[in-house]
């Protein structure tokens, strides 16, 4: 890991999202469907498969793949920086007739999650990691997920990665961070993967795919919390 000094400042850039965010989200209400990713379907059987039964979901938006959990019997806590978002997986939940299973809580992942030690059976994030966070806070973001976590819990998260044709466009702000058309992601590396993977954790998967238009090009890491 780089040193804390040599990491640019990453608040101007995570406040600006999280406005674009709360815009978007506005303007644009379940702009993802209600349809679950492809990594949401593939976690809930790895899940099951372990004896979950707490999942914590990272970066939940409008809540997509946290209320997809909750009709698997999972009890979800879904955060996210978007107040906006968080409201409508709440609507969406009580329609959905799974509000007694789904929690919700305004979150900045820059900052420590707001569960007990050993308090979850899994973490899922999809596409939150690559947000606009410096390596600093990505780690940081790690250490918390793996205090949360109970000792053999899983997390699967997704990234884009320096692969994706992204990569390098728009606006450069140092830290693999690149925005383009109102969205800053950090590209990952396959030694920041590595990286993230190390102390406390079990690296099972680097699963790469493809999603959306473009495609934008992913990562799918599966690993687990040691003992």
């Amino acid at each position: 890991m780089r040193d804390a000094r040599e990491q640019p400042d990453d608040a101007p850039v995570a406040a600006a999202q999280q406005e674009h965010w709360q815009r978007t989200y506005a303007r644009h209400p379940l702009m993802y469907g209600m349809e679950p990713s492809e990594p949401a379907r593939y976690a809930a059987g790895l899940f099951r498969a372990s004896g979950c039964r707490t999942v914590l979901e990272l970066g939940a938006g409008h809540g997509r793949d946290a209320l997809f959990f909750a009709r698997q019997g999972f009890t979800v806590h879904a955060t996210d920086f978007s107040s906006v978002g968080l409201e409508q997986l709440v609507a969406a939940a009580r329609e959905a007739g799974v509000a007694d299973r789904v929690t919700t809580v305004v979150h900045d992942v820059r900052d420590p999650l707001p569960f007990a030690d050993a308090s979850v059976d899994a973490v899922f994030a999809h596409m939150l990691l690559c947000m606009a966070l410096s390596t600093e806070h990505i780690h940081a973001a790690l250490a918390e997920i793996a205090r949360v976590l109970r000792p053999g819990g899983t997390l699967v998260y997704t990234v884009r990665h320096t692969g994706d044709a992204h990569y390098g466009v728009g606006t450069a702000h140092g830290d693999h961070i690149h925005e383009s058309g109102g969205f800053a992601v950090h590209f990952f590396d396959r030694r920041l993967v590595d990286s993230l993977a190390s102390d406390d954790w079990h690296l099972k998967q680097v699963h790469a795919f493809e999603e959306g238009e473009l495609p934008r090009r992913l990562w799918r890491v599966t690993q687990v919390r040691g003992a």
